[in-house]
């Protein structure tokens, strides 16, 4: 596995990282991705301190990653559902 040291600027720090190469893009996304929700928050909420605005970023994504998982649970418990209720039908036309 290739291992790959990029750097990363968050809130005006930078961070080291030694990473897969496969990981680099999408680290380098989510990075992207942070600095903008931190300008989205400077210019639209006020916020002058990086660390208010890292916080909010935290709680963004956390909610995000929390929604995102409570759907892909309700979309497995539906499907499984679907799964039962067809397999049942097939045991019914089968007998």
């Amino acid at each position: 596995m290739e291992v790959r040291r990029i750097t990363i600027n968050i809130a005006g720090r930078v961070y080291p990282l030694n990473v897969p190469a496969a990981e680099e893009e999408t680290l380098r996304k989510v990075g992207k991705q942070i600095e903008n929700m931190i300008k989205d928050f400077e210019q639209n909420f006020d916020v002058r301190d990086k660390q208010d605005a890292l916080a909010m970023c935290a709680l963004k994504l956390g909610t995000n990653a929390e929604v995102t998982s409570m759907n892909y649970e309700k979309n497995i418990n539906s499907t499984n559902e679907r799964l039962v209720s067809i397999n049942q039908s097939l045991n019914e036309i089968g007998k």
